[in-house]
C-alpha cells in the first residue's frame, strides 16, 4: 500500500511520463515512425489514466492542499491552477476522440483533431508538474 503522502509525487512522475510519453510520440509521427507513435501515445493514454486514478483517489482521502505562497507568486500560482484545470477538463473527451479516430484508422480525421489535443495535453502534463512543485516543494 501506497502511504497517503507519496501520492502527490506519485501524480507528478505520472504527468511528467505523460508528457515525455507526448512529445515522444509526436517525434516519431513527424518521422512516419507509426508504430513508435503508436506505442508512445498507448502509453500516455495508459499514463494519464493512471494519474487520474490516483489523483482522484487521493484527494477523494486527503481532501484540499492550501498553498501557502502570497502575493504576486500567489497570483501566479492561482492563474496557473486555474489554466490547468480547466484544460485539464477539455483533454479528457479530446484525447478519447483522439484516440477512437485513430483507433478506427480515421486519420486524417484523427490528424485534425490531434493538432488540438496534442498541445492542450503537453500543457496539462507540464503544469501538473509544476503545480505540484509549487504547492508541496517550494518552501513559501
Amino acid at each position: 500500500m501506497i502511504p497517503l503522502s507519496d501520492f502527490p509525487a506519485l501524480d507528478a512522475f505520472l504527468n511528467g511520463a505523460s508528457a515525455v510519453l507526448v512529445a515522444s510520440g509526436y517525434f516519431f509521427i513527424r518521422r512516419r515512425q507509426v508504430t513508435a507513435h503508436k506505442t508512445c501515445m498507448l502509453s500516455a493514454v495508459v499514463t494519464s489514466a493512471l494519474f487520474l486514478t490516483s489523483y482522484v483517489w487521493y484527494h477523494a482521502h486527503h481532501g484540499v492542499t492550501r498553498f501557502a505562497g502570497r502575493g504576486g507568486v500567489r497570483v501566479f500560482y492561482l492563474s496557473l491552477l486555474a489554466s490547468h484545470t480547466v484544460l485539464a477538463a477539455v483533454i479528457v473527451p479530446l484525447v478519447l476522440i483522439t484516440l477512437r479516430r485513430a483507433l478506427r484508422q480515421a486519420f486524417d480525421a484523427h490528424r485534425r483533431i490531434a493538432r488540438w489535443t496534442l498541445p492542450a495535453w503537453l500543457y496539462v502534463s507540464v503544469t501538473g508538474v509544476a503545480v505540484y512543485w509549487m504547492l508541496y516543494r517550494v518552501r513559501w
